[in-house]
């Protein structure tokens, strides 16, 4: 044989070898989660929950990222019943009831975790949680050495100090702060507004562009969580970034699961649930979401005990959230202005 018939040869195997394992890779099942930017990163935990479940599903994840929760169940909601989402990941206690009412998600079906560790008792059937923060305002110890240690005393800083948060009509974390203040002040949540807006430099749009205001030095404080300095503790070994601790109590967050009702992938969208709520995704957790885990039994970095420890830690009744989202956005629109 030339050589030259040789080199045909092997590319000819070769083309099919190729051919072989492209139809197996196309073979494979794919699940498309929809979620937030900073889950699908490369430094967010989306790679390596991926490439876990992978080894052990026979299959592809495929991450469909935006910006925020908020923009991820916006575009669900727009899709409808066409959406290529098999699983939204990241939705949030105070988007699951409207998330709920729109008719598109199936029941989970999962077993409750025995060792469920958050701040309310869960059960909700089409929802499952993977994580949760505490909300806080951030700031830097060496230029605040006092900072505010109530609401009450957020009102009074000077006016040259000044807070970043975001908004709550396009991120989870500005709702919160919203409702926050509802819970506290039921009768004056508008009031207490009206008297934080000199101090508060802009409403961002999501959570990545209010912090990072805060890390250049434009504005003094930021709404976030309480386990954001662990994240520069570990991976910068900065320890000036500290939240303020806040005698009313502080809102919690918890980040969920679920599946889309029309799915054709079921089975694994489930199997992808109870990975996510497994300890080998758990342990990852905090040093990728920056978030505490959904499980007792995972063992927090040293950083985590440095961290604020509220004795009040409260979550919006979820029933009402719906209801009421309309007149509650209303009385912070007209507050702001």
């Amino acid at each position: 044989m030339h050589a030259i018939d040789r080199i045909q040869k092997f590319f000819v195997f070769a083309a099919l070898f190729l051919g072989i394992v492209g139809i197996a890779q196309a073979e494979k099942p794919i699940l498309t989660v929809y979620t937030y930017d900073s889950f699908a990163s490369e430094w967010g935990p989306g790679p390596k929950v991926a490439e876990s479940f992978e080894a052990q599903c026979d299959c592809v994840v495929k991450y469909v990222a935006t910006a925020d929760s908020v923009a991820m169940f916006s575009k669900v909601l727009l899709e409808g019943k066409n959406t290529k989402a098999d699983v939204l990941m990241g939705l949030d206690t105070n988007l699951a009831a409207r998330a709920r009412d729109s008719g598109l998600f199936a029941k989970h079906n999962l077993i409750p975790l025995e060792a469920l560790s958050l701040p309310i008792s869960w059960h909700d059937p089409y929802f499952a949680p993977f994580d949760w923060g505490v909300m806080a305002f951030i700031y830097n110890r060496e230029a605040m050495p006092n900072p505010p240690t109530s609401f009450a005393e957020l009102q009074n800083l000077p006016e040259e100090v000044k807070i970043v948060v975001q908004d709550p009509r396009t991120s989870t974390p500005g709702y919160a702060l919203l409702l926050w203040l509802e819970t506290l002040y039921p009768n004056n949540a508008d009031e207490v507004w009206r008297n934080l807006r000199p101090n508060i430099l802009t409403f961002t749009k999501g959570w990545w562009e209010a912090y990072s205001m805060y890390l250049q030095g434009q504005a003094d404080m930021v709404l976030s969580y309480t386990t954001s300095p662990a994240y520069h503790m570990i991976a910068e070994s900065v320890d000036k970034h500290h939240a303020a601790l806040f005698a009313e109590g502080h809102i919690a967050q918890i980040e969920l699961a679920g599946i889309i009702a029309n799915t054709e992938q079921f089975t694994l969208a489930q199997r992808f649930l109870q990975h996510m709520q497994s300890r080998e995704v758990q342990s990852i957790i905090p040093t990728t979401n920056w978030m505490f885990p959904i499980r007792d039994d995972i063992e927090l970095p040293d950083a985590f005990a440095k961290l604020i420890a509220p004795e009040n830690i409260f979550i919006a009744d979820p029933d009402s959230i719906e209801a009421l989202r309309k007149p509650r956005l209303q009385r912070w629109q007209a507050a702001v202005q």
